[in-house]
């Protein structure tokens, strides 16, 4: 045996070492992503439980594959178009009794029998179709294509129209007119006319009443109306439609440039309007009694608080200031509204949502001034809204975190609220108290009710703010257990018999990739691996998850540190602070990042001597409400705070010369760079600021004006809160780079501050453009040559060692 090792070491021995990955460089980091390996996207369960269904992008084209894999382990497969075409469609619904199946599959419906899995196509149009649900005693489908709502007998029957909207006056509608009727009083002929007309409309209409295989009447909504959402119960009785002023002025829309197209010409592109230059037109609500052919207006004015006026403080100070300057008609133009108008909270999370009886409905409302949400419940009898729950914030309600829904009873309310300050998951039966299912100093999201009913899956953070796992907890509350142990948990999707989990997770250096977990035994069973072979050979530089004490008042700021170890010496290394975009963005978090590139950078600066800090500043997700809001009406001073709290502990504690410190980050990030360059002039070595604000007064409404409220209204948080207004005090070097075609920051942003500069003839800062990028960039050659004069401005200005 002696003498077979022997041998076998021998051989291994003269065979050829395997080469070490080589020193990273910035043209692979920048490349296509493609060589780092697709992460798993979209993950869905068939529709008899077996098999797990995913999307995986194609390498070099933006196409994404669908791939199947058996639940249990196996060889996932690619399906080729014949394939896809009978597979089973995303996120299958099922009826109560659990004998039909309806999916979505490329934008048609289909139904399965799941005794004899024979499967019915019941749509095939161009349309769109979507969001299928059945009936409480599976008798009815119901689906919509945009804001027009179908019924199909699950028995078999044609697909009807639920009813036929009409954004028109009623033709037939009687107007006063006093000549007319004069006519009808001298003439017996006009008069006989008209009752034989009156006399054969009766008589369509007592036919098309006894004969259900009519097409519905026309609801006439008006001409001055457009239909915002729609939203029918499911056994088909009852329709809520949403409704905006069809003449609603948004406000001038910015235009943006394409310099380089295929025509040769300069083309011009319509972006959005400003925030401030009118808010979004309020909504009203309709129920429509669609056996009875009755429309009944749904009013706001009952809602509580909904005469309050939250920003009456703030209101007066501009309203007195610009009466002080003679400005009488702006001053007027800002009196509070009488009642507070209001719009359906349904971007990001259904708006409106029925019972599975179709005896109860609730819809979510948002004042346009973003400072209440209401969830109010709908008396169909006395065609009135309820108000079940208020949630009221003096800053701004969460654009996130507002899911909402009905236990299988029917008559209790499940939602989401920061009411406590943390994200956590309540019940309210009708006209009760809730009940905190959850509660603690971390967030809850994603609340999935298990198909039996009796327990919710959340994915949270409860063990640590950067860790996230699934949890259930029982719907009349209890223990709040974990199921999974990933830490870096994505996303889930429960089975349909609510065994088991199909969940995306991943790591700091693996892309999404998908497992399933049995959520009794809690056994895992890992379905992919998508990393290329050159990618996962590398060793990667693990981020260390560390606490910066804030010397503000904050408490912890949670952050990323790279390092290739302990300093040698006090002061004798440069770091970057790394500023993640969006503002409420969790960064600091043990999942794959979507800064994967920067990431692949700071590995890039640590190997050259650098360490590099990662932080959740004070707006960041995943923190609470009064971290999200502490930069109300002040954004980018609490964060700079944050900032130079990072700085003074990698000084203190990594070694670092504070004379060797720069900045940099994209969007909010790019932001924040300015306001540290600016505010905080010789604090930072030097910045890149990408794709900036500079005056937030040119951004969009929807996110400005929660934060900074309206310009009109709120002029001193703009003046607060806008890089530009800070300009002068420019005195360290400075980078911007902008894509010339970001419809989200638009290019002006950055060239109204680079001229800003000029004329105030600032010195070491630059601007670099580019044609054909938006606000993420795509196109490699782009991110080469970005992140090329980021580490080239780096180089120039950190890594000589200031004099002290």
């Amino acid at each position: 045996m002696r003498v077979l090792v022997t041998a076998l070491l021998t051989a291994l021995a003269s065979l050829p070492a395997l080469a070490a990955p080589p020193p990273l460089d910035m043209e692979t980091i920048m490349a296509n992503p493609d060589w780092i390996g697709a992460p798993v996207e979209d993950a869905y369960w068939s529709v008899d439980g077996n098999r797990v269904y995913y999307a995986l992008k194609q390498d070099g084209s933006p196409v994404r594959d669908l791939w199947r894999v058996p639940a249990g382990g196996g060889t996932p497969q690619r399906l080729d178009a014949a394939a896809a075409a009978t597979a089973d469609g995303g996120k299958p619904v099922f009826d109560r009794a659990h004998r039909h199946a309806a999916f979505v599959r490329h934008g048609d419906i289909f139904l399965r029998d799941l005794a004899s899995g024979s499967t019915v196509q019941v749509t095939r149009t161009a349309a769109k179709e979507r969001d299928p649900r059945f009936s409480l005693d599976g008798r009815l489908l119901t689906f919509h294509a945009d804001n027009d709502w179908f019924v199909y007998p699950v028995a078999g029957g044609p697909v009807s129209r639920a009813a036929d909207l009409q954004e028109k006056d009623d033709p037939k509608a009687k107007k006063k007119d006093e000549l007319a009727d004069d006519q009808q009083a001298l003439f017996k002929t006009l008069r006989t006319l008209r009752a034989d007309e009156d006399a054969m409309t009766a008589d369509a209409d007592a036919l098309a009443a006894a004969d259900p295989g009519r097409a519905p009447k026309p609801f006439w909504l008006g001409a001055k109306v457009s239909i915002a959402d729609t939203s029918l119960s499911p056994d088909g009785r009852w329709l809520i439609v949403v409704t905006q002023a069809k003449d609603a002025d948004t406000g001038k829309v910015a235009d943006l440039t394409h310099y380089v197209t295929d025509s040769g010409y300069a083309e011009t592109e319509a972006t959005r309007s400003y925030v401030g230059r009118n808010d979004p037109a309020p909504q009203s609500l309709r129920l429509l009694d669609l056996t009875t052919h009755a429309s009944y207006p749904l009013d706001t004015k009952t809602l509580p608080g909904i005469t309050d006026d939250p920003l009456a403080d703030i209101r007066a100070k501009t309203v007195a200031m610009l009466r002080k300057e003679g400005k009488t008609d702006q001053a007027d133009a800002l009196a509070a509204p009488k009642t507070r108008p209001v719009i359906v909270n349904g971007e990001y999370s259904p708006g409106i949502v029925w019972s599975d009886d179709s005896h109860e409905v609730a819809v979510q409302l948002r004042a346009i001034d973003n400072k209440d949400r209401w969830i109010a419940s709908v008396d169909l009898d006395r065609h009135a809204l309820v108000n079940q729950h208020r949630l009221t914030d003096k800053a701004w309600i969460n654009w996130d975190g507002n899911d909402f829904g009905w236990l299988r009873d029917g008559r209790t309310l499940w939602y989401l609220s920061e009411e406590s300050g943390y994200a956590q998951l309540y019940t309210r039966p009708l006209g009760g108290k809730p009940t905190a299912l959850t509660a603690g100093h971390f967030e809850v999201d994603h609340p999935v009710l298990s198909p039996d009913g009796s327990r919710f899956f959340v994915r949270t953070n409860k063990v640590a703010p950067y860790s996230y796992d699934v949890y259930s907890v029982p719907v009349s509350g209890g223990e709040l257990t974990r199921i999974t142990q990933f830490e870096g948990l994505d996303d889930f999707a429960l089975s349909p018999d609510g065994d088991h989990l199909a969940v995306l997770h991943s790591s700091p250096y693996v892309p999404s990739q998908l497992a399933t977990v049995d959520i009794g035994t809690h056994a895992v069973h890992e379905l992919t691996d998508t990393r290329k072979p050159a990618y996962s050979a590398r060793e990667w530089i693990a981020p260390a998850i560390v606490e910066v004490p804030s010397q503000h008042g904050a408490g912890t700021i949670w952050a990323k540190f790279y390092s290739a170890g302990k300093a040698t010496a006090p002061a004798s290394r440069p770091a970057v602070i790394f500023i993640h975009g969006a503002g409420y963005l969790q960064n600091v978090h043990l999942s794959y990042p979507a800064y994967f590139r920067e990431q692949m950078f700071h590995n890039l600066l640590v190997q050259r001597g650098y360490v590099v800090l990662d932080m959740d500043y004070r707006a960041s997700k995943g923190y609470g409400r009064n971290w999200r809001t502490a930069i109300y009406r002040q954004m980018g001073h609490p964060e700079l705070e944050d900032l130079l709290d990072g700085k003074a502990w990698l000084v203190a504690n990594q070694g670092v010369d504070p004379k060797r410190v720069g900045v940099y980050g994209g969007s909010y990030g790019g932001f924040m760079t300015l306001m540290a360059l600016l505010r905080a002039p010789g604090e930072f070595a030097a910045g890149a600021a990408l794709r900036p604000v500079t005056d937030w007064t040119s951004y969009n409404h929807e996110y400005t004006s929660n934060i900074l409220n309206d310009p009109q209204l709120d002029p001193d948080a703009y003046k607060t809160s806008s890089p530009i207004r800070y300009a002068e005090a420019l005195s360290d070097p400075l980078l911007i780079e902008h894509g010339l075609i970001d419809d989200n920051v638009l290019a002006s942003d950055s060239i109204r501050l680079y001229q800003r500069f000029i004329e105030l003839h600032k010195k070491n800062f630059w601007m670099s453009l580019y044609p054909m990028e938006r606000h993420g960039f795509v196109h490699p050659d782009s991110w080469y040559d970005e992140y090329r004069r980021i580490d080239e401005l780096f180089r120039d200005t950190l890594e000589k060692p200031a004099s002290h």
